[in-house]
């Protein structure tokens, strides 16, 4: 098969795209023949480095984790799926024409969402999606602010904390107010509007797609006892806010959850914009597209 492949850190030119070895579904594994995968922010900066510190890579390595295709073959103890169904998961190794998927992380794309959008969804509709559901643990009636949330994750997490039945603030640049305005939230919040975020009151919880100094100054806004959950770890300071509980949140597969919200995308209740496809083999070129910031997915087309 052809896979992209890494052999040392470094920039985007490092990706190679080659012929390796294909794969081969073992016990309780599916082999999936790929429609797409996606570029996501973990991608390039794993490529770059910037993360070899506390998730070193062993070469050769191909990366990606989103994974939406055709079922090849059925390992040995696996019931549920045959060769030709239409399946997506959360996996590994997904910058490839093959991909081998343990069956419990792997689930069938529901009627009406398209093969090739369904490689968008599992990593930033998981990665909202417990950043509510198991990060600030938002209940009815609650007050939620969502940071960076017209961003593919945020618009997840806006969307998951609507059915828990909390009263949603999604926190975005004054660019995107408008654009926020269409994703379901009860109010826009312009976070680099210093004016704004004076009169922003207290909230129960804050859930954090951003980072930086838009997070330092949202922990301010968590009320004693509420929660600041972020997926890019506690801000700078968060030991000056002790009355606040910080909870990091790093995603996990999730089939069960992962049909769910890709029955919301089919159903257009939650969107996650697409912004481009390129071939699999330009991947450099999409992971330089995606880390400018400020577009929707960028989908690999195997």
């Amino acid at each position: 098969m052809k896979a992209v492949v890494l052999y040392e850190y470094g920039g985007p030119d490092k990706l190679k795209y080659e012929g390796v070895a294909d794969p081969v579904a073992g016990e309780g594994e599916v082999l999936v023949r790929l429609a797409a995968t996606s570029v996501n922010p973990i991608d390039y900066k794993l490529r770059s480095g910037a993360y070899k510190d506390f998730m070193p890579l062993t070469f050769p390595w191909i990366p990606g984790n989103d994974i939406a295709g055709l079922v090849r073959q059925v390992g040995p103890g696996v019931d549920g799926f045959a060769p030709g169904d239409k399946v997506m998961a959360r996996g590994t190794s997904a910058y490839a024409e093959l991909a081998v998927v343990r069956a419990e992380e792997l689930t069938l794309v529901p009627d009406g969402l398209d093969l090739v959008e369904a490689a968008a969804l599992p990593v930033v509709t998981l990665t909202g999606e417990q950043l509510i559901r198991r990060g600030t643990g938002i209940k009815a009636g609650q007050t939620l602010l969502v940071a960076g949330a017209v961003g593919s994750v945020g618009r997840s997490a806006v969307w998951t904390a609507k059915k828990a039945g909390a009263i949603v603030l999604a926190g975005v640049r004054t660019k995107q107010v408008e654009e926020a305005k269409g994703i379901g939230a009860d109010e826009v919040i312009a976070l680099d509007d210093t004016a704004a975020m004076e009169k922003l009151g207290f909230v129960d919880a804050v859930a954090d797609t951003v980072g930086g100094k838009t997070a330092e100054a949202l922990i301010g806004k968590v009320k004693q006892g509420g929660v600041f959950a972020s997926v890019l770890g506690p801000p700078g300071n968060a030991k000056m806010n002790p009355t606040v509980r910080v909870v990091p949140i790093q995603m996990v597969a999730d089939a069960k959850t992962l049909r769910s919200l890709a029955e919301d995308v089919a159903a257009k209740r939650l969107i996650i914009p697409i912004d481009r496809m390129v071939p699999l083999e330009d991947a450099g070129v999409g992971q330089a597209a995606a880390a400018k910031g400020g577009i929707g997915k960028v989908l690999l087309l195997a």
